[in-house]
């Protein structure tokens, strides 16, 4: 089938540019990508994912006993196999945050 038609859109530069970066590295086109999005479209007569505000976690007196355990024992699971980040690093980044704010 002819590629026929032109599909334009602004985005921010510094998305384009970190989503070109990864299309890249997986050696796919911009094209490509955006004609299997049209068509997953197509198929599903939705968008093929989730868009929703994300949940605010849960604060630690709205959690039962068992939903806090499980929690302390997932991040020690992540901790022991090394998917966590430094404290330093994350305390860093909220102050950066907050500054920012201000």
């Amino acid at each position: 089938m002819a590629k026929d038609a032109i599909v334009s859109a602004r985005v921010e530069k510094s998305v384009k540019s970190e989503a070109e970066d990864i299309l890249q590295q997986l050696g796919l086109p911009v094209s490509v990508v955006i004609n299997a999005l049209y068509r997953q479209i197509i198929l599903q007569k939705s968008i093929p994912f989730d868009i929703s505000v994300p949940k605010a976690p849960k604060a630690l007196e709205d959690m039962t006993e068992e939903e806090l355990n499980a929690r302390l024992e997932k991040g020690l699971r992540e901790a022991k196999a090394g998917q966590g980040r430094p404290a330093d690093e994350v305390f860093a980044e909220i102050l950066a945050d907050l500054r920012s704010q201000n």
